[in-house]
Parts: structure tokens; sequence; C-alpha cells
């Protein structure tokens, strides 16, 4: 029994220490997803509104879209549950996109941005910003699999851990406290490590396309019969009648609130509409509608309530993952049990490099596995700044900004890991 208990510490450990930085940056990047958007708010007054009565017409709010940008075409419209938040029109110039933010009360153009707080930290916790081949995807979720077996074996291995839920050890040094609150927070956070690894593990089986989940979540969009197809020339996002296009979605979804649509992009493209209706926890996507642009006839529509149970399950993974089904409230909760697990993983690493570094009386070594840490955490850093530049056509003072934010980062890595803690081993 000991050796088996000393084998899920180890493996527990390992875990914790030998993938530190990678595993970190995944969980505090979806932590901060959570509030991304309202990170938004608070560093961009453009994507700020006003919630009022009723929404304006999208036609009003394409018009004055095409007034400011007539040479633009709208590759996709977002309207975020966030009724603070502006839409997020997707915007396409000479093949360079980026995003608008058109108030949905007012009808007014309030600015544009080459990113966002919700891309940028999306992105980062989707993929690592490695879009080969899909590595970073599986990378990322592998740890929802990584998660559950670092809390699994913690079960194993902590005594009658049911005992401790309050117990904390103040005054005895900072390793027992360490390892106290590590305790502690590990405890209360067993829920939502089951959760954010069930949610994490889903996706992982969706991408893989396991017993063909992936392929029934995400169905092929319909097509539309080429006889009804018009010979309409030019940008096809400014002809779409948007009201229209919502009043079919209302008339055939009950209690539907029409968010995100995507615009036909080249003739044969159908209208794209989703949004969220009575039935609770699922995301807008459990709410399809495809229409013909030209006939505004129906093609397809996905009811919320009539959806598999397979279905069902894919649209409650994302809400829950990041807790916006409940709105602010819940996002923040989340966010909060998203730091706890931050930490935990922090804490891990500092106890278990402190035991090491006291048994040796030398700074804590880990082998090549930090080297493959740093190695990895460079290509990440290669992904990002080649993707911002690229891809997203980020400012100068934008990636000024990312960048201060990853020294801070490392600043402290350094402090924590290694000058703080080598002083304290000294101490000893």
């Amino acid at each position: 029994m000991k050796l088996k208990k000393k084998t899920f510490f180890q493996l527990h450990s390992w875990i914790g220490t030998k993938l530190s930085i990678l595993f970190f940056i995944v969980c505090f990047s979806g932590t901060l997803a959570t509030l991304s958007y309202e990170m938004d708010w608070l560093f961009n007054p453009d994507s700020r509104a006003t919630p009022q009565g009723e929404f304006i017409s999208r036609n009003i709010i394409v018009d004055n879209f095409q007034a400011k940008y007539p040479n633009a075409s709208i590759g996709y419209w977002m309207r975020p549950d966030e009724p603070y938040i502006c839409d997020i029109i997707y915007k396409t110039e000479n093949d360079i996109r980026t995003y608008v933010y058109a108030n949905p009360y007012t009808g007014k153009i309030q600015g544009e941005t080459a990113i966002t707080f919700q891309r940028f930290f999306r992105d980062l916790h989707y993929y690592l910003f490695i879009p080969i081949n899909q590595i970073g995807n599986y990378i990322v979720l592998v740890f929802g699999f990584l998660l559950l077996i670092s809390l699994i074996t913690a079960l194993f291995f902590y005594k009658k851990w049911w005992r401790k839920l309050f117990e904390l050890k103040l005054n005895k040094g900072p390793l027992v406290f360490f390892r106290s609150t590590h305790r502690l927070i590990g405890l209360w956070s067993i829920p939502f490590s089951i959760l954010f690894s069930i949610t994490g593990i889903w996706y992982f089986i969706e991408r893989a396309n396991v017993a063909g989940i992936g392929e029934e979540v995400n169905p092929a969009p319909p097509t539309i019969n080429e006889t009804t197809i018009d010979s309409i020339s030019g940008n096809l996002s400014y002809t779409v009648d948007y009201d229209r296009a919502v009043k079919i979605a209302e008339s055939h979804i009950p209690g539907i609130v029409v968010g995100d649509v995507l615009p036909p992009q080249s003739p044969g493209d159908d209208l794209y509409l989703t949004g969220k209706s009575d039935v609770p926890l699922v995301r807008q996507r459990a709410n399809r509608i495809y229409i013909n642009p030209n006939t505004y006839e129906v093609i397809k529509v996905q009811k919320a309530e009539e959806i598999s149970t397979v279905m069902w399950l894919n649209d409650i993974a994302d809400p829950l993952h990041f807790g916006y089904w409940g709105g602010l409230i819940t996002k923040i909760i989340w966010f909060f049990l998203g730091s706890g697990i931050s930490f935990l993983i922090l804490s891990g690493i500092w106890i278990t490099l402190k035991r090491k570094a006291v048994k040796r009386k030398k700074g804590a070594v880990m082998g090549w596995w930090r080297y493959l840490n740093w190695v990895l955490f460079l290509f990440i850093m290669g992904g990002m700044y080649s993707m911002l530049i690229k891809q997203y056509n980020t400012s100068v003072n934008s990636i000024l900004f990312i960048s201060v934010g990853w020294i801070i980062f490392l600043a402290l890595t350094y402090y924590i890991f290694v000058f703080k803690l080598n002083r304290v081993v000294t101490k000893s």
C-alpha cells in the first residue's frame, strides 16, 4: 500500500513539475478567457454598449458599416450574450481581417481593432498559437486527461483527505504553509477540476472524431439547389436583408434571440444564423437556421429542444467550461475557481522544487524537462508573434502591451522559483 501511494504521489508530482510551464499557461489562459469580454470592455471603450429596451435594426447597422467601409465585407457577425458588449463584426478588406464594434442598440460603428482580448486568450487557450496540423489543439486537450489524472492520484495519496477540508497550517514555515494551502484549495476545487477535465476530454473526443462524434456534432452546412442561385455579383454581405432573415428565424424557432450571423461570401452560400432560446445551458449554436439569401427560403432548421443527446452534450460543453452559462456572476465564479487551479500548479511546483533543493542543498534541478518546457514556451512565443504580425496585423502598441505582460510573467517566474526559492533554501 505504501509503495502504491508513493507511486501515485510521484505521478502527481511528475505531471505538475515536468510539464509545469505548459500546464500553467493552458490553465491560466483559460481562466483569463472567462472574463475576456470584460477585459475588452475595461480596456477598449469602443467595445462598450449601454443596454436599452430593444436592439436596433440590423439593416441600419449594415448601412452604417457599409458607409464607413464601402470596400470591405462582413465575414462574420457576432452578437455576444453579454448585453454590455457591442456586436463584433469581422471586417475583411484587402485580405486583412479586423474586428469592428457596432452598437446593437444605436447602430453606431464605435471603433475597430486588429485583435481583441477575447480572441487573444481564446486562441492561446485553444491551440497555444500553434496552428500546424492541429498540434496545438491536441497539446491543450491532452491536459484535460492530465488534470483528471492529477486529481485522482492526489486523492489516493492524501490520507483521509475529507477531514482536511478546513485545515490550514500557519506559522510553521513556508513549505508547510504552501503544502497546506495547496491541499486546501485542491480539495475545494475537486468538483470543478472534474468539470474542466471532463469538458476538456470531450473536446478531445470531438476533435479526434472518436466514434464519429466530431462529424455528428459538426454537420456540414446544407447546399443550395443550383437552380435557385441568382447571378448576384459584388459584395454579398451587403445585399442581405438581415431584418427579414431574423424574422424568419423567429418564426421557425420560438423564443429565439438571434445572435451570430454568417453572411454568404460567394454565390451558392447560405445565410447562417444562430441564437439563444428558452432551452437552458446550451450555447447559441444549439439553435441554427440556414436560409437561401436569394429567395429567403428556409433550407434547414435545428432547434435546441429537439437535438440529440450527443449534440446537447456538445452544446453545453462551452458554457460549462468557460462559465458563461449564468452570465457575469458565473463567469466571475469560474474565474476565481480557475485561478485556484492555476495556483495549485504553481504551489505544487514550488513544493516539489523546495523539497529537492533542501535535499540536495543546491538549486532545484528539473533535468532536461526544464529545457523542454522552455523550448516549448519559446515555440509558443514565436507562433504568437508570427500570428500577431502576419494574421492579425497587430499594431506596435498592442504588441508592446502583450510583450510587457509576458515579461511580467517571466520576471515573476524567476523571482518565485529561482531567486526566492534559493533564499529560502539557504536559510533552511
